[in-house]
């Protein structure tokens, strides 16, 4: 009897990667990818697996372990394809020798991103092959897949994921004797022609690479992983992916083209599944990726609003795109799980060690370039402390911009250690070599915080658990060439406004590292607790100014208007930063 086990799809890519014979595994964490390496570790025995620096590196891992006959494995989110596209568009036109898998992950709705994308229009734009699996037994099936197809067409695969599918348990067969596939890795062969693409020999690999999608089209039109499911002739749905989970349970009598093998784009089965019914509907999350390239084979296409074509899909935007067809339902109304609640604004957890900085930077009056992170959380009241978030290491090079405008008065940048690692190291060199005077300010808590304390160069661990060397910032800054590189406590908020002042008032550039461990990943947060003495309180207020969930309202002063501080030793971590903001000796540590 086949074994079943209850997997999320990012589970099965691990899985299913094991199962496959893939032996290197490199990734750079991002919601909603991350559990993919992490799980992979689990099979640290067969898979050498890491957490890269970024998404170019960890794609260029992948590559030279392919070129080497391997099977390999890359997974990222779909910002971090962007990062990770150069190499792979030259890798399109080598060829895969190992097999190549890639993972990207979409975020549809921006659960956890600063922008929605569809990682398929990147794939196409590749000539990448891509997989689009619906639940996490296809996600197995389809790795599987994925690495021979990637052999025998040397061809970069790609699996499709999104929020729901990388994040939704279901049943998989993994097969009665899983364990570590044994695949013959293919031989290199030194090939100056294929692996050194220069004008001359990257020109006939153009002409294969569409030899290539050829083959594959075919391909798509014949793989099990493509099928119509006949049904009610009015209407033909062609979907993919997560969606056709919900055409199935909104839709469920009409008849169906599930494409589970997307790119190439299967025209003659399209045109076939098109010939037979009435008329054809295209339902996608997102981009409207295959409703363009079913329009483009001439074929008439049911018309709805723009607006299904952004956002996360649902089966309630389903059943309202039924009514406007068949006015045969009444659409549900849709009430949020936390209608009627008190709203909680996004706030940095107790006794964070970024708080204290952005406390000290708003107090200084400073224009913030931020980053992604926990720390974008310093945007929000009460710290409002930063002005700008665009994409990893963008605030150096925004900040220098901001600069170059001819923009005046303190100007900073502000990012942690594991983004400063991921892209911010070239974004210093670039103040330093252009005569810039910034100063770029490294919030080291020495974790990848917000994806869920993953290791990073500076934390001194591996993916696996093994020792690393300890990148230390401020070294790899001096090396650089900055005059002014400053180590302060981010616990310390008299030694913050001192050293942040002095460097934002420099007329030469800087980098500050403030220091303070993640207190969720150190295990701080039982540190001390902290208590207000009441009769000492004023109201006064200040040490709301920190935004510290900890911090509650107390009792009310006589006007009703001002209240008394009281902190909840539930929440305290013993941080410290709330005694240095009271000048009336009002809050104490207790234990």
């Amino acid at each position: 009897m086949s074994q079943k086990v209850l997997l999320s799809a990012n589970e099965a890519v691990a899985w299913a990667a094991c199962k496959a014979g893939c032996t290197v595994a490199s990734a750079y964490p991002g919601t909603p990818s991350t559990e993919i390496l992490e799980n992979v570790a689990k099979f640290k025995e067969t898979i050498n697996c890491e957490w890269a620096v970024n998404e170019k590196v960890a794609m260029e891992v992948a590559i030279g372990a392919s070129i080497a006959g391997a099977r390999a494995l890359t997974a990222m989110k779909h910002v971090g394809l962007n990062v990770a596209m150069d190499p792979l568009m030259t890798y399109t036109y080598v060829g895969a020798n190992g097999g190549l898998v890639i993972v990207a992950a979409d975020d549809p709705g921006m659960h956890s991103s600063q922008n929605e994308q569809d990682s398929r229009v990147l794939v196409k734009f590749a000539r990448a092959a891509l997989f689009e699996p619906s639940d996490s037994q296809e996600t197995f099936d389809m790795v599987i897949a994925a690495f021979e197809l990637s052999e025998k067409y040397q061809v970069p695969a790609f699996i499709h994921l999104t929020t729901r599918t990388s994040h939704t348990s279901t049943v998989v067969e993994v097969g009665d004797d899983f364990g570590p596939g044994k695949v013959e890795r293919k031989p290199y062969v030194k090939d100056i022609r294929r692996y050194i693409p220069v004008p001359m020999f990257a020109r006939p690999h153009r002409l294969k690479a569409q030899e290539r999608t050829e083959a594959l089209r075919a391909f798509a039109c014949e793989t099990a992983f493509n099928r119509i499911e006949a049904g009610d002739r009015r209407f033909g749905i062609i979907t993919a992916g997560v969606t056709y989970q919900y055409v199935k349970e909104v839709f469920p009598e009409f008849s169906v083209l599930k494409l589970g093998f997307a790119n190439p784009f299967p025209s003659e089965l399209v045109k076939t599944f098109a010939a037979g019914v009435d008329r054809v509907l295209v339902i996608e999350e997102l981009d409207p990726v295959m409703e363009e390239q079913v329009r483009a084979l001439g074929i008439q296409v049911v018309e709805h609003t723009a607006e299904l074509n952004m956002l996360e899909m649902n089966p309630a935007r389903l059943m309202a795109l039924r009514k406007e067809l068949l006015g045969d339902v009444e659409v549900p109304a849709v009430r949020r799980a936390d209608a009627g609640l008190p709203t909680r604004p996004p706030v940095l957890c107790a006794g964070c060690s970024h708080r204290g900085v952005f406390y000290t930077l708003a107090k200084l009056g400073a224009t913030v370039t931020g980053d992604i992170g926990c720390y974008t959380l310093g945007a929000f009241p009460p710290l409002n402390a930063m002005d700008t978030t665009i994409c990893m290491g963008a605030c150096i090079g925004n900040a220098f911009g901001m600069e170059k405008a001819g923009m005046k008065g303190r100007l900073c940048a502000v990012l942690g250690d594991s983004t400063f690692f991921h892209s911010g190291m070239t974004g210093i060199l670039n103040v330093l070599y252009n005569g810039g005077t910034i100063t770029t300010i490294v919030l080291d808590n020495r974790i990848t915080g917000m994806t869920g304390h993953q290791e990073n160069p500076g934390s001194g661990k591996t993916l696996c658990g093994e020792p690393a060397p300890v990148t230390d910032i401020a070294e790899v800054a001096k090396a650089i060439g900055f005059k002014r590189v400053v180590k302060v406590d981010a616990y310390d908020l008299a030694a913050l406004e001192r050293v942040l002042k002095e460097e934002l008032d420099a007329d030469e550039p800087s980098v500050v590292i403030a220091g303070g461990p993640c207190r969720l990943a150190a295990k701080l947060m039982n540190a001390g607790t902290y208590e207000v003495a009441a009769e000492k309180c004023k109201a006064c207020g200040a040490c709301f100014k920190l935004g510290c969930p900890a911090i509650e309202r107390g009792e009310a002063v006589a006007d009703g208007k001002r209240f008394k501080s009281h902190i909840d030793p539930v929440q305290c971590s013993g941080c410290d930063l709330c005694r240095q903001t009271c000048k009336f000796d009002a809050i104490k540590k207790i234990r």
